[in-house]
């Protein structure tokens, strides 16, 4: 697994990971306009904030603010220096089979399938849109009651106007999906 091409594009120093190396407040040395959030980025002097989706959405959530409160005439990250970003981990959430999960919020430690059921109303929770959550909750005990699982495969890539790809993806059975998978060109 690679980093984003981001440190190349923007000729700028990467760890060894390739992972830019930015500020306390997020932005990129000598580019105080540039920010880098998530998997993207490592800040100097705070290592292991994890590539997770919570950091990466806390950092987002910082970064939103300092850009609001520069456009709102405030000092801009390069001349002040703004309060440096902090990670908060919140928890941990983690499904391991059909009925199993674990969940550590503090002094909260569920395993097993009430770990799991936990983990399932705290990811349809984060979705975006009621529409979005019913058609997973739908799909997720679907799958759960029929025992069915489905694999989702690119299965050919089509060039549209623009130059833009478009892909054809295709659920499978899990069980086909090995077979599908072995037979689709390279």
């Amino acid at each position: 697994m690679v980093a984003s091409p981001a440190a190349r594009w923007l000729g700028v120093e990467a760890d060894r990971a390739g992972r830019l190396k930015v500020g306390a407040n997020l932005s990129v040395p000598g580019h105080p306009e540039i920010f880098a959030i998530g998997d993207t980025a490592t800040i100097t002097g705070q290592p292991g904030i994890p590539g997770i989706a919570p950091a990466a959405k806390q950092m987002g959530s910082y970064v939103g603010r300092l850009i609001a409160a520069q456009v709102a005439g405030e000092p801009s990250p390069g001349q002040a220096s703004p309060t440096p970003f902090r990670y908060r981990h919140l928890g941990d959430l983690a499904t391991i089979g059909r009925h199993a999960a674990v969940v550590k919020f503090g002094r909260l430690e569920l395993t097993g399938f009430l770990g799991w059921l936990f983990w399932s109303v705290v990811h349809i929770y984060f979705l975006i849109g009621v529409r979005d959550r019913f058609i997973v909750a739908f799909t997720w005990l679907w799958d759960y009651l029929t025992f069915q699982r489905g694999a989702r495969l690119i299965t050919e890539v089509r060039r549209r106007s623009g130059n833009r790809p478009r892909h054809h993806a295709a659920v499978v059975p899990r069980e086909l999906g090995s077979i599908v998978a072995a037979a689709l060109p390279v």
